[in-house]
């Protein structure tokens, strides 16, 4: 009697190892696929916000650039981004106006209002149109801070590692004309190199060989003028 107890015993534990192991073969590529996909939406942000410098620098400057310093030293540091205001000139306006209920095209003709031309800091103008998005800790959306925008040009992983995007600019023909192209990417190798080996390089050649696009994640392209993200 004692001799069965034990052997069910040890078979009721072999089971529950089998399950045990059944249930991880199953889980395992599921919990690569979330963290796979947890990453994808870190770089996809950062890359958004790359993208979002790199037009605001091409407006500023007349070009993209290959540079993280440059492009992030220039835009936050230098008040060299042309935009226009509406002045009101409150020494032309008589006294019995009240220049709310003047129609702005009257108010320019009358010379009440003027535009000018002014330089301002290209990141505090993306700030005031709400194009640097980020949530933060309480999951409210807010503008990226300083530290957000200078540290965009590291991967968000592996954490703890200080890899950056690669960042590259130049010019292509197109008809005869040279037009600006930028291109910003990580590649799923250096993503994911923290990840299981075997299902990473699975990832990777499904994504080459059954999608047939650049195994990693980038917006921009060198041989084309596009901004789009591989993402989107």
């Amino acid at each position: 009697m004692k001799g069965r107890t034990i052997l069910q015993i040890v078979l009721a534990l072999v089971i529950v190892g089998l399950a045990v192991l059944l249930y991880n073969s199953i889980m395992k590529p599921v919990r690569f696929d979330n963290e796979y996909n947890k990453r994808r939406e870190a770089c996809a942000e950062k890359l958004k916000a790359i993208r979002t410098l790199e037009e605001a620098y091409k407006v500023t400057y007349g070009s993209y650039t290959g540079s993280f310093d440059t492009l992030i030293g220039r835009l936050m540091n230098e008040d060299s981004m042309k935009t226009v205001v509406k002045v009101t000139n409150y020494d032309k306006i008589p006294a019995d106006v009240d220049i709310n209920e003047v129609p702005e095209k009257e108010a320019v003709e009358k010379g009440y209002v003027s535009r000018e031309e002014v330089f301002i800091n290209p990141i505090a103008k993306l700030r005031e149109d709400k194009k640097l998005p980020t949530v933060d800790a309480t999951g409210h959306t807010v503008q990226m801070s300083d530290e957000q925008i200078r540290n965009l040009r590291y991967v968000p992983y592996p954490k703890g590692e200080k890899n950056e995007f690669e960042l590259q600019a130049g010019t292509i023909d197109k008809s005869g004309f040279m037009v600006p192209v930028f291109e910003c990417k990580v590649s799923l190798e250096t993503l994911l190199a923290d990840m299981d080996k075997q299902q990473r390089i699975n990832k990777i050649a499904e994504i080459e060989k059954v999608v047939g696009r650049y195994a990693g994640w980038k917006v921009g392209d060198m041989t084309q003028a596009i901004t789009d993200g591989n993402f989107e």
